[in-house]
């Protein structure tokens, strides 16, 4: 039974879905995104993330755009040498690994949503190096900034063990960060500056291909919008003025705000998955409420001033729409409350995910 608490909670909530606020329509006022050019000018909260994965170039490249990345840099970790070069540690001659260090917002991405996005970049299973590139500087490493870091990136590594996505245990160390040293400006941004050469290395190496057949990839094929036609043909007039139009549903009548079925929630407009029901909870918004995204590389976050409020918006990239808003006031470990408008989406239970075409991402619910 619900606390007397919380269900003032709910009726307050309730009434407040009646005016602007959390989850509540928008008017399509966007904020312009302030250029930022280092992170010392970032204006929000700032965190950091050190990751190893073999070449940094290509760890660095997958950060990179994701909303709530302020920066990623490539650099040197773990090494008990000072200022290490380029040429001492890919030779070997230093206690360093390659690695990339990520600056980020914890307000609009968590640390939860970094280590699915790196999990899917390299070989964990791998202790001797990456691919083609052999010895300890090209091992595997997750430098972890203090202990809540450690905690996540433990059930992390459990959870990819029990979903047994690698065919071989998970060798990817925890380590207590203790420096990193940027790696020389041409390393910087690689796969912008030299393209051909970082498609073809990542290609060549077995990178790609190794990706490939463990996750899920170019997905912006398979997931597309329809025409504006076709989406008004298809979808209600709430879900197209949600989606199309940062419209609101109405707080605790609305279709996925109490389900409670085993299974993902996809994008309506586009059919990309979004959200699983592991990580759903109840906020007692009125709204479906989940801790974090399936893959935030496929969510878009821009600011939204309508109403007066600074507020940050969630949307589907590939669909191009409407979904809620993100805040800061859910559990661990994310502590992030995607609140979620279920016109904006599709539910496809556990049992038909095969059918439908979503096995892919049935280890998320196991």
């Amino acid at each position: 039974m619900k606390s007397l608490s919380k269900i003032f909670f709910s009726v307050i909530l309730a009434l407040f879905s009646l005016v602007p606020g959390s989850c509540t329509k928008a008017e399509n006022k966007k904020e312009e995104q302030t250029k930022i050019t280092s992170p010392e000018e970032y204006p929000g909260k700032k965190a950091f993330a050190t990751f190893a994965g073999g070449c940094f170039w290509c760890i660095e490249a997958p950060f990179e755009n994701v909303d709530g990345v302020i920066a990623v840099i490539s650099g040197y970790a773990g090494g008990k040498e000072k200022n290490p070069t380029y040429e001492q540690v890919s030779s070997g001659k230093t206690s360093h690994r390659e690695a990339v260090q990520i600056t980020f917002d914890p307000d609009i991405i968590s640390y939860s949503e970094l280590l699915d996005i790196f999990w899917q970049q390299f070989d964990p299973t791998d202790e001797g190096g990456s691919f083609y590139d052999r010895g300890f500087q090209y091992s595997s490493a997750i430098f972890y900034h203090d202990n809540s870091q450690r905690d996540v990136a433990k059930a992390s590594i459990q959870k990819l063990e029990e979903a047994k996505i690698f065919q071989k245990p998970i060798v990817t160390p925890l380590i207590k960060f203790s420096n990193f040293y940027p790696a020389e400006d041409y390393h910087q941004d690689y796969y912008k500056k030299n393209p051909s050469e970082y498609y073809a290395y990542r290609k060549g190496s077995g990178r790609d291909a190794f990706i490939a057949k463990h996750w899920p990839v170019k997905l912006e094929e398979k997931y597309k919008k329809p025409s504006d036609a076709e989406l008004k043909k298809r979808l209600t007039k709430l879900q197209y003025d949600v989606t199309m139009h940062e419209a609101t549903e109405r707080a605790f009548q609305n279709e996925y705000n109490g389900n409670k079925e085993e299974g993902i929630y996809v994008c309506i407009v586009s059919g990309a998955p979004l959200f699983s029901s592991k990580d759903k909870y109840e906020s007692y918004s009125g709204w479906p409420s989940f801790t974090k995204p399936i893959d935030a590389r496929l969510l878009e976050k821009p600011t939204d001033v309508s109403f007066g409020m600074t507020r940050v918006e969630v949307r589907s990239k590939l669909g191009n729409s409407h979904l809620g808003h993100v805040f800061n006031d859910g559990p661990q470990p994310t502590n992030l409350r995607y609140c979620m408008n279920s016109a904006a989406m599709r539910f496809i239970p556990k049992k038909d995910m095969e059918k439908e075409g979503y096995g892919a991402w049935m280890w998320i619910l196991n």
